[in-house]
């Protein structure tokens, strides 16, 4: 069994533990890209999480956090 490539894992924990607790508030949040030499991730939110004033704590608390924490090979989140 081969494994995954980063950004294929890096949409497997956005899909499976950030996107479910966004999308209860009416919101979601999309891979853009994965800068492998800095390990930044750069991601979209939408839906609520697009317009909310609580949108970057909601990127670092809960996006990064959970990048971060899943994957050593990500150093931080940003947003588009």
């Amino acid at each position: 069994m081969t494994a995954l490539p980063v950004t294929e894992k890096i949409k497997k924990v956005l899909a499976e533990q950030v996107s479910p607790l966004l999308q209860s508030h009416g919101g979601d949040c999309s891979f853009v890209k994965f800068d492998e030499p800095t390990g930044t991730v750069w991601v979209e939110l939408e839906g609520a999480c697009g317009t909310c004033p609580f949108a970057l704590e909601t990127l670092r608390m809960t996006v990064e956090k959970a990048l971060t924490t899943e994957l050593p090979e990500v150093k931080q989140v940003e947003r588009l």
